[in-house]
């Protein structure tokens, strides 16, 4: 029987939505789609093509081999490879198993690497051994010490990674401590058997996957989210998004961050709908991608879509199939959306309040905000009383509700959630006497890029700290008319020191992911900075500075 509840969507209006059929649980999901959509082709990425049948039957595979490896219902698996087919199959075969997939950033840094494997409890690691500048296996190689020394495939024993066993390669290894792994197209009776029963063990409540996000305090949060509110959630948000079987979608956002997993890769697979990808974006193929394809859809972030409209081969595309996007630029005014963005985080497993953008919002309304998708419920309050505001006052958003992680990992739930179960977002709104609530800013001071990436300041101001006569540094989000909010930092040498930002740059690169590495560096001064009686920086001030510099440089 199928099961309907209200939910505002399409333009902030009640209609009738149907949560699927089937059990909310991801091998549930893979099999059914297998079933219902057969040879329509699920994901094309870097000249792949993955029908759903091939999902259904591929993940099968490479569970199997994973079974076979020792992973099994709990264990915790990183996946290290940009989007593609290799990355959706071993998603799907970790999550089918009942294993948690923990997706892997590919632009960490080894310190980072390392720290996200220890904290994660990872079990196994699929990895490709390189792509493009990026060397997998080195960088695992320097992450985790002793790790050059293992012989024996599947026994790995290193420290810094204590629960680590197995590093599986896609592609060709000659490291004595990689296993081969990937699905033979073999699977004998008894296997297919033996996974249906390995996958009714694996139940809405079980743990499907943790995705790292940045921290407000420091070092990366580490959201846990179960099969039941993977599933319907992102089924839920797809009539939002007006996502039908006839879409073909594009986006190059990474499937290691929500936008590219909830809004891409299990956007389109409860309707039979197509995902266009690229490993990395790239302007001149993700036109001719979304030409050949005819993409309805194109999903990526706003500074994407104006990389796309000044690229030269612009002009030359045919891109009227585009009916929906979330990169203006990039379409005609008549098919821009009209309303405002939504607001979500990884905590929800993606949005939590938002409208259809392409019904047009009066002037107050045109920015980021909406109403709580359906089953959820937000409280707008004092952060210093925890009391709900009057209507129309600003406070913190607080929310709960069906889609909300079940916890932070290694983080007890009494720090995590209120007594009545509400998660403290740190996002500050206004609600409206008719449930509306409108976005306006930052509790505390994570910085939210354009790029759609969350960086955490202390996080880049110790790694500033560490290089060559830094005597005190200060990161901030600073807006850019060309970029939007990005990472901009106030350095302060030591001494005689003579520093520039682009050493400073250099430095960093070697330390940091690239997006946390500041787009801008104003080396300056103590007495330049403004600063409280007490001594600290008053930040807000100094991102005004910064911005100010950002648009009207001296010299």
């Amino acid at each position: 029987m199928r099961t309907f509840v209200l939910v505002f969507c399409k333009g902030y209006y009640p209609a009738l939505m149907p949560f699927p059929k089937i059990l909310p649980t991801i091998p549930a999901l893979v099999r059914s789609c297998g079933a219902r959509f057969g040879d329509k082709p699920f994901l094309i990425a870097d000249g792949q093509e993955l029908t759903y049948i091939d999902l259904d039957r591929r993940s099968a595979e490479l569970a199997i081999a994973l079974l076979a490896e020792g992973i099994s219902k709990g264990d915790h698996v990183g996946i290290l490879m940009p989007n593609s087919v290799d990355w959706a199959l071993a998603w799907f075969a970790t999550t089918r198993i009942g294993a948690v997939a923990v997706p892997l950033n590919t632009f960490y840094q080894a310190s980072e690497l390392a720290w996200t494997a220890r904290h994660a409890d990872l079990h196994a690691i699929l990895t490709w051994s390189r792509f493009r500048n990026h060397d997998f296996l080195a960088r695992l190689r320097e992450a985790l010490p002793g790790l050059s020394d293992q012989r024996e495939p599947g026994r790995i024993a290193v420290p810094k990674a204590p629960f680590l066993r197995t590093v599986a390669v896609w592609g060709p290894s000659d490291q004595a401590w990689t296993t081969t792994i990937d699905g033979d197209g073999n699977m004998s009776a008894s296997d297919t058997d033996f996974l249906v029963d390995v996958e009714l063990c694996v139940t809405p409540a079980d743990d499907a996957t943790i995705i790292y996000t940045s921290g407000s305090t420091g070092d990366p949060k580490g959201p846990v989210h179960t099969h039941g509110a993977l599933v319907r959630h992102t089924y839920n948000l797809t009539f939002t998004y007006g996502v039908t079987d006839d879409d073909v979608m594009f986006t190059a956002m990474p499937f290691f961050w929500v936008g590219g997993l909830i809004t891409g890769l299990h956007a389109v697979i409860h309707h039979g709908a197509t995902l266009v990808t690229q490993p990395a974006f790239d302007a001149a193929e993700a036109l001719e991608l979304m030409e050949r394809h005819r993409a309805t859809i194109t999903l990526g972030w706003p500074q994407q879509g104006k990389t796309l409209a000044e690229h030269p081969d612009f002009p030359g595309r045919d891109l009227s199939s585009v009916q929906r996007t979330s990169m203006p630029a990039m379409v005609p005014p008549a098919r821009r959306p009209k309303g405002p963005n939504a607001l979500g985080m990884t905590e929800l497993c993606g949005n939590h309040i938002g409208v259809d953008p392409y019904v047009p919002q009066p002037p107050e309304r045109s920015e980021t905000g909406g109403v709580s998708i359906e089953g959820l419920h937000h409280l707008i309050v004092d952060p210093d009383t925890g009391r709900p505001v009057p209507v129309g006052a600003p406070g913190e958003i607080w929310v709960r509700g069906y889609s909300l992680m079940q916890r932070l990992h290694k983080r007890e739930r009494e720090e995590v959630f209120t007594p009545d179960g509400y998660y403290r977002t740190g996002d500050c709104g206004v609600e409206y006497n008719d449930g509306w609530i409108r976005f306006t800013g930052r509790l505390g001071d994570l910085i939210k890029t354009g790029g759609g990436t969350n960086i955490t300041p202390s996080e880049v101001e110790r790694a500033l700290a560490d290089c060559d006569g830094v005597l005190e540094a200060y990161v901030v989000g600073a807006e850019s008319e060309e970029h939007g909010t990005v990472v901009a930092a106030a350095v302060v040498p030591r001494g005689d020191s003579a520093l520039d930002g682009e050493s400073l740059r250099a430095q960093l690169r070697g330390r940091l992911s690239a997006y946390k590495v500041p787009k801008f560096i104003w080396v300056t001064a103590k007495q330049e900075l403004p600063f409280t009686a007490s001594g600290k920086v008053k930040k807000s001030e100094l991102a005004q500075q910064l911005s100010e510099l950002l648009a009207h440089p001296k010299g």
